[in-house]
């Protein structure tokens, strides 16, 4: 059986394959220029910070950042359930960090709330890679699991 840590880095070359999009390359980059950007270092979890992992269920289920409130909406349902499970729940003004795997589509999807008039929003940089590769550990139904090389 695969570990975590290659199922990861696997996904991530698929990930990478899909970036080399000269569009979409220029459109992650604009949404990285117009959202703050925040390192693993940098993020602070609070009892008011909004973790929304927009990556896809089966994602999700492999693992996740442990916080307080922690949403999950995948990145293709986001403009439609944010003022629901978001604005009408925790306020615009809410703080709200966005992370996906690697960080694009968390960069695109913090850009997209920020239109929809979200005034607080972040992406983690680099994604659930870069805060695993930090030192971090995530949270899955098994517990807690680390990057272990």
């Amino acid at each position: 059986m695969n570990s975590l840590h290659t199922k990861l880095s696997e996904y991530a070359a698929k990930c990478d394959e899909i970036l080399l999009s000269e569009h979409l390359k220029a459109l992650v980059e604009e949404a990285a220029k117009e959202t703050p950007q925040l390192t693993p270092d940098e993020l602070v979890i609070d009892d008011n910070t909004i973790l929304l992992d927009v990556r896809e269920p089966e994602e999700f289920a492999s693992g996740y950042i442990e916080g307080k409130n922690i949403l999950t909406i995948p990145r293709g349902k986001l403009e439609f359930t944010a003022i629901d499970k978001i604005a009408k729940v925790y306020g615009e003004d809410a703080k709200i960090i966005v992370y996906c795997l690697k960080g694009p589509r968390g960069a695109l999807a913090a850009l997209q709330l920020k239109k929809m008039g979200f005034t607080n929003v972040s992406n983690l940089k680099g994604g659930l890679l870069a805060w695993l590769e930090s030192g971090r550990n995530i949270k899955n139904y098994l517990g807690e699991l680390k990057l272990v090389r």
